[in-house]
């Protein structure tokens, strides 16, 4: 009787668990170990399970019997931690410990063992029965295990081959070797090595008298299994001849460590050290290994934390077997950053990368992000980064990627060269083994036009990174039929080799624009208070730039660079801290860091900005205000102080002052006699002003904002409503938001309406509202001088798994609407025609999102929120979403944001939707001061096609200021650009602020451009 292919296969798994038992020949139990400094017995639970514990071991001392080819420490100390081995010799190695890095090698046989763990486990899930399980000396069987996991390599090779032909000649294989085992059948010796197996463990009663230790193979086994594997090799080889490797990947080492997630920052601190240390040595025994590592935060962490380890690593890239890559300062989100965050990820990564080991890098490496934005192709080119890589837009859930080999093209029309591995066996974390290569290659659909695939391996996320039986397990697939042809890279020569191919080849395909995750769409509004404070320490340090910039060319000195501060920023832009998907402990941090980021740059705008007034004002005797715009637009007189501003209005907090005077881009005013505010009126439902008239119902909504200028109806049916919708995604609590969400809501009307501002420069009516335990308390303000509708928004929050939203019908029709991104706009359907629009139902805007029809508009501006749809004529901003995990309190308790609705003629870029997002993200900046007579002083002025600004700094080289815009909206024109006498235009840069070429004005749709503004020689 012939057995079938899956018989075959169990009868090999079965004699597989026999093998193993006997893959360890002796055992010695290490007892002596100390827990902070107190006796700790094998076995017994931690005293504490809080912070670091520290374990140590007295001197160790292997049998002089004991080969140490063949010896092994084994550890199970009770949670994640590093060990220190101290040879008696004086040398010191060190190793990762977690669940997948257990048994380690030995360089001498004397030594004593420290290790600093956490009760943890990768992920960060507590341990919450930490005890020191585990600690002993083995002798194993190296032989035996080399089989053993050959073996295993078969099982799966045939059960991912399923009905291919080469099935049968692989199991032969094994089953062959296992025929030329001469195995131990003794009794006792016998009974007692397979007793620990689950068969003989679910007996009701074992045997009574079996030995502690058996004994285990004598020479005659040992020479057995030298023959059977000898054998197995060989006919693998010849099957192989027959059923040739498919295929070909590039394998790189891979620990991915999200800098923050389901732990903190100081714990990652410890996993990048436990996981290097672990790859260091793994790279002295495996010469062929290369290993990849990004982020260029954790190396600085590793120059502060573990400098020796940092210069082994150092050798390592020397030599070419690590591979430092990414070029960023973290793998931030990109959705929700500026493009000048992304421009200070790039300046500030490749200076440090540059710094510490001598090179930048061409290759963004962002396995895990949640969506990529349009701009970013640009961004990276202006970084000196060619190609990128990605593996998460495989998470879609809706419509799949179709190209994983493809050029990326920006909002601009620049490239990059992407490429994207489908593995379904860990992802980017890839388990090395048959399911994953095999797999790995049939999933690559860019076969056809290269004829290798990347595939990067080891454990991550919580890091760890690779392990020995991976590597082993490279070397024995090179003798095994059918699998695909695998070979170790640097990722950067792997792409600068597959550009060199495809350079010239046209049928490469092209995607354009923004790669949408179909997945993960609450990241655009989870932890809300982190997202507002990042959109302020940007803002506050881009300003606080400009004004230091703005002030050096009106005489003072070259200001200092704020690298230090955006670092900061920068590091909570990493894409599990900022998009909210991290645990409370994280966010309790990033407050702190962020808040003291807006401290910070507040505090040197106002330096800057007392500094520009007293250069300014001289020593007059007027009364008036000192205005600073530090945009590149116009805006109109509208401030907000905590001081009393002449012919101002108090406001709760301090007071405004609104007029018709006009500010240029990057100037500074001098007001004397600021005119009171006219045309504003406020009674119990109604805020107007010479552009709109706004009308508010009982329920707080808004039933009407009549355009006079425009003389027509703004909204269709109730704007402002506040729903309430149950929010219990299936799964990925804080990241995901389900399709149907809003079937299930609920109305949160107005419990009360007061006026609380009646002009003259601001009127306003605040809005209470209450849902079960929670307070909604909004001011609909109105300034005298703009068609700009407020909503300050005050969220006391106590409820979970809920989402809020703000919803706006409006009088407009348009089959798309135009969402703000990182230096330009995204057009996206209004209507649901294909399943590629039906994903898109949560979307990300970073100041706005504006729905237009021919020569009139509306847009929803915005000063700290991300999530938004547009359906038909509706448009919805989320305000809050409360998951429960990984953090149970997501925006519990208070929050502040205000967004706002603007009418506008024409387009959206004429009619002012840029400038006033601006203004509503960053008011002018005042100080009160006395001057003789009005002024005006202009830092930069630039005339021609409209840009945005990017931002106004120092140079990193100090010698310069470098100013960076970029055209906002596709069109195409040139710019004339003004500077103060005893300035000059210098050449242009790129984002690392290198030179590369003299200074050109004209811009192309969508274009950043940077200069250097300079001191003539």
């Amino acid at each position: 009787m012939s057995l079938t292919s899956a018989q075959r296969l169990h009868r090999l798994k079965r004699r597989l668990i026999e093998l193993h038992q006997w893959t360890v020949e002796k055992a010695v139990e290490l007892d002596g170990w100390t827990f902070n400094g107190a006796p700790q017995r094998r076995g017994e639970p931690w005293p504490t399970r809080d912070g670091v514990a520290i374990f140590k071991h007295s001197p160790v001392a292997i049998s002089a019997s004991w080969p140490l080819e063949r010896t092994r420490l084994e550890l199970d100390l009770g949670g994640e931690g590093l060990v220190r081995i101290d040879y008696s010799e004086g040398r010191t190695e060190s190793f990762g410990l977690d669940p997948n890095h257990q048994r380690f090698r030995l360089k001498a046989g004397r030594f004593a063992i420290e290790a600093q763990v956490v009760a943890r486990f990768p992920f960060g899930t507590p341990n919450r029965d930490a005890r020191l399980s585990r600690a002993r000396l083995v002798l194993i069987e190296l032989e035996l295990c080399g089989l053993v996991l050959r073996l295993q390599q078969v099982i799966e090779l045939a059960e991912v081959l399923g009905e291919h032909e080469a099935v049968g000649p692989v199991l032969c294989a094994g089953e062959d070797a296992l025929g030329r085992l001469a195995w131990p059948t003794a009794t006792a010796a016998y009974v007692a090595r397979v007793a620990s197996t689950e068969e003989i463990q679910s007996i009701w009663q074992l045997p009574e008298g079996l030995p502690d230790e058996s004994a285990g193979l004598d020479a005659a086994a040992r020479a057995s299994i030298w023959e059977a594997d000898k054998l197995l090799v060989a006919h693998l080889r010849r099957a192989r001849e027959r059923y040739p490797h498919n295929g070909a990947l590039a394998l790189t080492g891979h620990a991915h460590i999200d800098l923050a997630w389901l732990w903190p920052l100081a714990e990652t601190r410890r996993k990048a050290c436990r996981t290097f240390h672990t790859v260091i040595g793994l790279m002295e025994r495996y010469p062929e290994f290369r290993f990849n590592a990004s982020t260029a935060q954790i190396y600085a962490y590793l120059e502060e934390d573990d400098p020796k380890l940092l210069e082994a690593i150092k050798e390592k890239v020397a030599v070419g077997q690590w591979e430092p890559i990414g070029a960023m300062w973290v793998e931030p989100d990109t959705n929700l950053p500026t493009a000048e965050s992304f421009a200070r990820q790039l300046l500030y990564g490749q200076r440090c990368f540059e710094r510490l080991f001598g090179r930048r890098h061409n290759v963004c490496w962002l396995p895990d992000c949640f969506g990529f934005s349009p701009a970013l192709p640009q961004i990276l080119r202006l970084g000196g980064v060619e190609s990128f890589c990605t593996t998460k837009m495989n998470w879609s859930e809706t419509n799949r990627m179709p190209f994983d080999l493809f050029w990326w093209e920006g909002l601009d029309g620049s490239r990059v060269l992407a490429h994207s591995f489908n593995n379904p066996v860990g992802g980017y974390n890839a388990e090395l083994g048959p399911r994953a290569v095999c797999e790995s290659w049939k999933n690559f659909r860019g076969k056809h036009r290269h004829p290798e695939s990347l595939l990067a391996f080891g454990f991550g996320d919580g890091g760890g990174g690779p392990t020995e039986e991976m590597l082993e397990r490279q070397r024995q697939l090179d003798d095994f039929p059918v699998v695909p042809a695998l070979r170790s890279v640097r990722v950067a020569e792997w792409f600068d080799a597959l550009a060199a191919k495809v350079k010239n080849e046209g049928d490469v395909p092209v995607w354009v624009g923004e790669m949408y995750l179909e997945l993960h769409r609450g990241t655009l509004t989870t932890q809300g208070r982190t997202k507002i404070l990042h959109r302020r320490a940007e803002r506050a340090l881009i300003t606080a730039e400009t004004l230091a910039a703005m002030a050096a060319l009106l005489g003072a000195d070259l200001p200092p660079s704020l690298e230090d501060y955006w670092r900061v920023v920068l590091r909570n832009e990493f894409h599990d801290i900022l998009p909210g998907s991290s645990i409370r402990e994280v966010y309790e941090e990033a407050e702190v860091e962020l808040g003291e980021i807006v401290a910070a740059g507040l505090k040197i705008q106002g330096a800057q900005v007392a500094w520009i007034a007293a250069k300014l004002a001289g020593s007059g005797t007027k009364p008036g205000i000192l205005v600073v715009n530090p945009d590149l637009s116009p805006r109109p007189l509208r401030l907000i102080s905590p001081e009393n501003l002449p012919n101002g209005q108090t406001v709760d907090g301090g007071s405004v002052l609104a007029g018709k005077t006009s500010i240029p881009g990057l100037s500074a005013a001098i007001v004397l006699d600021p005119p009171l505010g006219s045309d504003l009126t406020v009674a119990d439902n109604c805020l107007e002003n010479a552009y709109i008239r706004v009308e508010l119902a009982k329920d707080g909504t808004i039933t009407s904002v009549f355009d006079k200028r425009a003389d027509r109806e703004v909204i269709a049916g109730r704007g402002n409503q506040i729903w309430a919708y149950a929010d219990k995604p299936r799964s990925w609590d804080a990241w995901d938001i389900e399709e149907d969400y809003a079937r299930h809501g609920e109305e949160i009307a107005a419990a009360a309406l007061d006026i609380v501002e009646t002009g003259p420069h601001r009127a306003a009516i605040r809005i209470a509202r209450r849902f079960r335990d929670s307070e909604i308390v909004q001011t609909v303000r109105l300034w005298s001088n703009s068609a700009r509708l407020e909503f300050k928004t005050e969220i006391d929050w106590h409820e979970r798994r809920v989402l809020v939203k703000a919803l706006f019908p409006l009088a407009i029709r348009s089959d798309h609407a135009i969402f703000e991104c990182a230096a330009g706009v995204v057009r996206r359907p209004t209507h649901r025609n294909t399943s590629w629009d039906e994903a898109r139902f949560e979307v990300a805007a970073h100041r706005f999102v504006d729905l237009s029809e021919h020569g009139y508009g509306v847009a929803l501006l915005n000063d700290g929120k991300y999530g938004h749809h547009a359906l038909h004529n509706e448009l919805g901003m989320s305000l809050l979403r409360s998951p429960v995990y990984p953090d149970p309190l997501a925006d519990e308790g208070r929050q502040s944001f205000t967004y706002a609705l603007y009418a506008h003629e024409g387009d959206w870029l004429s009619g002012g939707v840029l400038a006033e997002a601006e203004d509503l993200n960053q008011p002018l900046l005042g100080e009160v001061v006395k001057a003789d007579a009005e002024s005006t002083w202009t830092a930069a002025r630039v005339g021609g096609l409209q840009l945005g600004l990017c931002g106004l700094k120092r140079a990193e080289d100090g010698g310069a200021l470098i100013l960076r815009t970029y055209e906002p909206a596709g069109a195409r024109g040139r710019v004339a650009l003004s500077l103060p006498r005893g300035w000059r235009l210098g050449d242009e840069v790129n984002l690392l602020e290198d030179r590369i070429g003299p200074a050109d004005l004209c811009f192309s749709p969508f274009q950043i451009r940077s200069w250097r503004i300079e001191r003539p020689a």
